[in-house]
Order: C-alpha cells, then sequence, then structure tokens
C-alpha cells in the first residue's frame, strides 16, 4: 500500500494523472515493438535509430537480460518495461502513479509476457525486496525528487551486490531554458533549484557534486556516462518547431545517463 505522500509527491502524482488521462507521450504504451526489431537495434544494424528507441541508452544495457531481474523505478507507461519484458527479462516496475502502471500491465498483457507493478515513491522502496535486483533502470525522473540521495540510497537497499543502475539526469546548468524567438536563454539562476509548472508539477535541478559523490556516498562505483544522442536525432529534430521540446534539443544538452554498479 503506497504510503501517505508529502506535497511533492502529491503535486507529481497528480500531473502524472492528468498526462495520463491526455494521452501524453510518456504514458501510451509501446505496442509496436517485434523481436525482429529489437534486434536489429541492439546489434547496431538501425540506422538511423526510429523513435522511441534512441530514448533507451546505452544500448548495452539491454543486452544479456533473459531471466535477469529488473526494476523499472518511476517509469511505469508501459515502454521501457515493454522492452524488458520482450528481451526475457522479469520485469517489475515501480511509481508512484497507478494510471502509468496501468499501461506496463496493458503491454503485459498485449505481449504477453509476465509483470509486476508496485505503487511507490521512488524515495521509499520499502515495500520492494531488498538485493532483488540484478538490474534498476531510471530515466528523467529523478527531476520530480528535491534530493537524489535519498532516491539512491533506496537503490542501493533493492540492488544485488554488483547489481548495475541506470539512471538519467537533466543537464543542471540548462535545467530551465525558454525560446526568445532567435534562440534559448537561460530562464533561471542557477542557484534557484526549485521550479513549480504551469501545471502543478514541481521539478528540481541537481548539482553536479550531489549527483556523482551521492553514488559513491551509497556503495556504487561509476561506470560510465553517457550524453543523450537527441540532438543526433537529425531527422526528425530539423522539423520540429521552435521553442518545441524536440526542437530544443538540437540546441540544449539534453542531459546524461550513468551507469554505476553496487559494489559487492
Amino acid at each position: 500500500m503506497l504510503k501517505p505522500m508529502d506535497k511533492i509527491a502529491q503535486a507529481n502524482q497528480t500531473l502524472w494523472e492528468n498526462e495520463v488521462q491526455k494521452g501524453g507521450g510518456y504514458t501510451r504504451p509501446w505496442l509496436d515493438m517485434d523481436q525482429e526489431l529489437l534486434a536489429d537495434w541492439l546489434n547496431g544494424r538501425l540506422h538511423p535509430i526510429p523513435y522511441p528507441l534512441y530514448e533507451l541508452y546505452p544500448t548495452s544495457i539491454m543486452q544479456n537480460v533473459v531471466g535477469k531481474e529488473v526494476l523499472c523505478l518511476a517509469a511505469g507507461g508501459g515502454q521501457q518495461s515493454a522492452i524488458f519484458g520482450l528481451l526475457g527479462a522479469h520485469v517489475t516496475v515501480a511509481d508512484l502513479t497507478q494510471g502509468q502502471l496501468d499501461g506496463d500491465e496493458t503491454a503485459a498483457s498485449h505481449y504477453n509476457y509476465p509483470v509486476t507493478t508496485v505503487q511507490a515513491d521512488m524515495r521509499d522502496l520499502s515495500a520492494l525486496p531488498r538485493h532483488a535486483y540484478d538490474l534498476v533502470y531510471q530515466g528523467d525522473s529523478l527531476a520530480y525528487v528535491p534530493d537524489v540521495q535519498q532516491v539512491y540510497a533506496q537503490v542501493s537497499q533493492v540492488l544485488r551486490p554488483g547489481g548495475l543502475y541506470r539512471v538519467k539526469h537533466t543537464q543542471p546548468a540548462v535545467h530551465r531554458t525558454a525560446w526568445n524567438g532567435t534562440a534559448y536563454e537561460i530562464a533561471a539562476p542557477y542557484a534557484e533549484t526549485i521550479q513549480h509548472r504551469d501545471d502543478g508539477g514541481i521539478e528540481f535541478r541537481h548539482r553536479l557534486d550531489d549527483i556523482f559523490n551521492g553514488l559513491l556516498d551509497h556503495g556504487f562505483t561509476i561506470q560510465r556516462v553517457h550524453e543523450s544522442p537527441y540532438a543526433q536525432q537529425t531527422d526528425i529534430l530539423t522539423q520540429a518547431t521552435p521553442g518545441s521540446w524536440a526542437h530544443e534539443m538540437r540546441y540544449v544538452a539534453g542531459g546524461f545517463v550513468i551507469i554505476a554498479q553496487k559494489i559487492g
């Protein structure tokens, strides 16, 4: 059972339940994947890499997951979990939003693989078994919590020794930008860490020392760092409307992924 939520969790849960109702892009299950497409992708035979697969990087993290225990953390919606399920992993999804978890159930039913869904705040994973997962996969969702170290501590508890943690971060220097009709400009001072969005969501800027040192402080070693490949998708982004997210990705650093390993 989901524990009582603070105002941050309440606001962001409402945000994402509303996104589910509107059919937002990160809430729609990926139901048009197949084994041949995924094999070509993993073996580097797709050029350019089509949407949405280019969002799942590095591909090395998807290799050899057959029979592995994978936790998709704050990554509901039936997207990443669908890829892992099709690749033969045993998938668990933990997400704050029930509507997002419904998407994971939809994808699992569509492709006929088992999935475990747990409604939980990423800052409290006490509902999950300890030291149970070979891989924790997390996307941009850390932008919705004020302290990354709270989440790192929880991930360390559920990962097995030697397990991998794939986590994506927003580039903190450009956490908030705005299109001025000619170029993108920084829209908030670097010292400002909280953004109360017009849609009711609450986001946070995390600085590099917290992002990297926090992992080291919670028993991880940093294996690799991968910059977002979004700007390389020129066939898609060159047609984007100025001011849109896709257009912004051509000009503004889109973030990076860290692959960390729990010390055994």
